[in-house]
């Protein structure tokens, strides 16, 4: 079991234990091994067992948990290990995670932006030419030995339009490629930096999701489960944004819509009703409202009988080279993590690192803590009375989720007595006797690497 002071938990300096569900790349096991932890790995029949991941959990006390997007990580999962530190998602969804309870719980979530990215690139662009020039439908009807040559609503990408819903990394490489296609390429995001990226890359904003719909030939969506400030994007997409499609532009217009992105970004009777009134001629469909945890699970697919919607099962991420680049990726994010505290793409604020140079420090000490005034001023006291030098420090507030990561390098570890002290003076000056929730003392390597 986990050391504690006065209900907080004083995790291990070095991580020792990870647990690996939903089967990760298998390059995962050997790059954490590497970093000196021992791995356990659920196959997706023991993962599909919830009391089976709850009860290896506890036996085990793991520092880690490595999961892909499907296993459900609650209160009760948080709780299990009283040594786990952080949550790591090998993919970019963080929606199976309650990140409010791990916020309570002091567990760090952090997961994968950019791995991935190349994958569902290559694939949106693949279905937007398949979709234009109808080629899953010649297929189909060659089958059935039909001869249907027409050029009738088939169409040539170049100098047709292209509206982005989301410019983020997924969003901008799929901006880039289609610019070598010939696309005339607009987005819309919310966000002042990405307009701004974008506007320098010389690609057009557009002023709502509306004016994006009509400006557009094809739509392709890229946006996450929230927007940056943290609102649900849920049904951000309604019928009236299909009706618009391509409304702008001339008669003969592909018409598509594709999403690769989130599965509750609209209803599908809304696209289903979009698709049959022909304001929505084709579609790509990689993500779903609801998707079955397995092969094994019962799954309706909503667009089963629509012949000019292509389903496909999440397989975005699913190429031989983005798994073996997110096991990578996730070691390195790891390593950090381990030897110097430092946090990188954590769900809570995305795109921020939260380190230190630790260069010249003998102990990096980290510390999640609430957000209330006075909880910093505690941590930096305790470094103080203690007689220790701070040489660096960084601290980030998550508002939204009410609390903080602190990272300082200092000259030699806090004992016992001052990490008292400094639990004793966080819940003097909040009133709150939880205020400082984890805390952790990191040895630094003697040459950093």
């Amino acid at each position: 079991m986990s050391e504690s002071i006065d209900g907080v938990r004083l995790l291990r300096p070095r991580f020792q234990k990870a647990l690996v569900l939903e089967e990760p790349d298998p390059s995962l096991d050997k790059h954490l091994t590497a970093l000196g932890i021992c791995v356990d790995r659920l196959g997706l029949e023991l993962t599909e067992r919830r009391e089976e991941v709850l009860r290896v959990l506890k036996e085990g006390q793991h520092d880690l948990i490595f999961k892909r997007s499907k296993f459900e990580v609650d209160e009760e999962v948080l709780t299990a290990s009283e040594n786990l530190a952080a949550i790591m998602l090998c993919c970019i969804g963080d929606d199976s995670v309650d990140k409010q309870a791990a916020a309570r719980q002091g567990v760090l979530v952090m997961n994968d932006p950019i791995s991935n990215g190349r994958s569902v690139v290559e694939m949106v662009m693949g279905e937007m030419i398949c979709l234009a020039r109808r080629i899953f439908e010649a297929d189909r009807e060659g089958r059935r030995h039909l001869w249907t040559k027409a050029s009738t609503g088939r169409f040539e990408l170049k100098g047709k339009n292209l509206a982005l819903i989301g410019l983020g990394n997924i969003g901008k490489q799929v901006a880039q490629v289609a610019d070598a296609f010939g696309l005339n390429v607009y987005f819309y995001d919310n966000r002042e930096l990405a307009r701004e990226v974008g506007e320098a890359l010389g690609w057009r904003s557009c002023d709502s999701l509306a004016e994006a719909f009509r400006i557009a030939d094809v739509v392709s969506v890229h946006v996450s489960a929230e927007d940056y400030r943290g609102r649900s994007n849920r049904e951000m997409i309604t019928y009236d944004h299909f009706a618009q499609l391509a409304a702008d532009r001339p008669p003969k217009s592909p018409r598509i819509f594709i999403n690769a992105a989130r599965g509750f970004l609209y209803d599908p009777s809304d696209l289903k009703r979009a698709l049959k009134d022909g304001a929505v001629c084709r579609a790509a469909v990689d993500v779903f409202p609801s998707e079955p945890g397995s092969q094994k699970d019962k799954w309706v697919n909503p667009f089963a009988e629509e012949a000019h919607v292509i389903s496909t099962p999440h397989i975005g991420a699913a190429t031989e080279e983005a798994q073996p680049r997110i096991a990578q990726y996730m070691a390195n994010t790891t390593r950090l993590f381990n030897r110097y505290g430092t946090v990188r793409d954590c769900v809570f604020s995305p795109g921020q690192t939260i380190g230190v140079d630790a260069d010249k420090a003998a102990t990096i000490l980290t510390v999640i803590h609430s957000d209330q005034r006075g909880t910093k001023k505690a941590v930096d006291d305790a470094i103080f009375e203690a007689g220790l030098n701070n040489l660096e420090s960084s601290h980030r507030d998550f508002p939204d989720f009410g609390f903080a990561y602190e990272v300082s390098a200092i000259d030699r570890p806090l004992n016992r007595k001052q990490l008292r002290w400094l639990v004793s003076k966080a819940s003097e000056l909040t009133g709150d006797p939880k205020a400082i929730r984890v805390v952790r003392q990191v040895p630094v390597p003697e040459k950093i690497s």
